[in-house]
């Protein structure tokens, strides 16, 4: 018989955390998410923008380096070298000549460009993006921003323009250069809950518990992150307020309770309690009222997801058959359906479009087995022959854990010890692009803004 601090440790592997026939894909010409729905990779030009009068070149250049790599991540672009350019620097319409852009080398179908400058203590930054192939009416879009004149309003700027680029050229899907990431920090035996920008940048301490907090969830509005923390009373989630920077309050249900999530509503909220003797599926309202249970089986059942485009369904992880599998069910615990039938998988993240679930996922897991832990992508709907298809977007990786879909539907955050600890790392979601997005390790347990 286990003992109580063994089946802990069980549970918490879970939450350190595709089927009843799974087919690999051997082409993945069906993997169509986001990335590429409807939208062909447009080459386009950033130019360098003109500096204005007043003290603005180190803004000017925080400004030019993170449009152009928010161009660069966003995975629907061709964007040209900077090296390819032309020489002209262009500050305004009247100084632009689409015709020295479109030809080769350059060849590029759109450009941005524009000016900065400082004006009693506000960073100005007028920004254009022309169609290099229309001649006579290029002009797409015209934006003018005016912050204070520092390196994180050059930033934030810079972030703006390039979703408002994102947006018109990208298949009207807001882009994710504003959106933040929230995640586990380790510093010493204590565990706080930090957040970043989603390319890495900004990264800050939110909570100072001095305890073990994990499964951070950033509530769809914004303003909220529920996570699990170890207290007086053992595990419990907490809420915290991004509004009034401090917890809030939230009941106590006795037992471990772990693993919070939101509904796309911010309604509902979604968690793993052992308050009735074995880890089953809650559901409480956005305040932790009205809780009622949505499982009832033997086995630990942890680390629910809802789908975000109709709340009508639930994944989340149980052990109830041995090794922990992927499960999907009705909102009210109806219609059981397994997707996983082999090796160990955990921490699944619904894909926004309801299409797709990614997860971690062992498959050969078991003593002497040549397997590894990998983030994994699979249809939600069975194909043909009621197989699920899935598709492996990790490699060779080191071990890889927690997957968060961005807001776009086209990237993905996840853990990973590839580079010999675990760092937080993004790609897109058919698992190029990979970066690292921390740098000094003991981050883990990732989780995307919802805008």
């Amino acid at each position: 018989m286990q003992s109580p601090s063994c089946k802990f440790n069980v549970l918490l592997a879970f939450v350190a955390a595709v089927v009843t026939t799974v087919v690999p894909a051997r082409a993945q010409d069906w993997f169509k998410t986001e990335t590429s729905t409807g939208v062909d990779k447009i080459r386009i030009a950033a130019a360098d923008f003109k500096q204005g009068s007043g003290d603005s070149a180190a803004l000017k250049r925080t400004f030019d380096s993170v449009l152009y790599a928010d161009l660069s991540n966003a995975g629907i672009f061709d964007l040209v070298s900077k090296s390819l350019l032309p020489q002209a620097t262009p500050g305004a319409p009247s100084e632009m000549n689409v015709q020295q852009w479109s030809p080769a080398p350059v060849s590029a179908a759109m450009v941005a460009f524009g000016s900065t400058t400082v004006q009693s203590g506000k960073l100005v930054v007028n920004g254009w993006l022309f169609d290099t192939k229309n001649v006579q009416y290029p002009q797409v879009l015209a934006k003018q921003y005016s912050e204070d004149a520092t390196d994180d309003s050059a930033r934030q700027i810079a972030h703006r323009f390039a979703d408002e680029i994102i947006f018109r050229l990208g298949g009207g899907i807001p882009g994710i250069a504003e959106t933040k990431i929230v995640y586990v920090h380790q510093a010493g035996g204590s565990k706080e809950i930090w957040m970043m920008d989603y390319d890495g940048a900004n990264q800050h301490q939110i909570t100072h518990l001095g305890t073990v907090s994990l499964s951070p969830r950033i509530s769809p509005d914004g303003t909220r992150i529920a996570f699990s923390s170890l207290g007086k009373d053992g595990w419990g989630i907490r809420m915290y307020s991004l509004v009034l920077g401090r917890l809030v309050n939230f009941p106590s249900f006795g037992g471990t309770n772990l693993s919070p999530a939101w509904a796309s509503t911010g309604n509902s909220l979604a968690f793993s309690s052992s308050r009735t003797g074995d880890p089953e599926i809650w559901e409480t309202d956005g305040n932790g009222n009205g809780a009622h249970r949505l499982t009832s089986f033997r086995g630990p059942d942890v680390s629910p997801v809802w789908n975000p485009r109709t709340n009508a369904q639930i994944a989340w992880i149980s052990g109830r058959s041995g090794l922990p599998q992927v499960y999907i069910m009705d909102a009210d615990g109806a219609g059981v359906t397994r997707l996983t039938d082999i090796g160990y998988a955990t921490s699944p993240s619904w894909s926004p479009n309801g299409q797709f679930l990614s997860f971690a996922w062992n498959r050969k897991y078991g003593p002497g087995a040549p397997g590894g832990q990998d983030i994994y992508v699979q249809e939600v709907a069975p194909g043909a022959g009621g197989s699920y298809r899935w598709v492996q977007v990790t490699h060779d990786s080191g071990r890889c854990d927690f997957p968060s879909w961005s807001p776009d539907g086209r990237h993905i955050v996840y853990a990973s010890t590839a580079s010999g600890k675990m760092e937080i790392w993004s790609m897109l979601a058919d698992g190029t692009q990979k970066r690292r997005l921390t740098t000094n390790g003991g981050n883990d347990m990732p989780n995307w803004s919802w805008k």
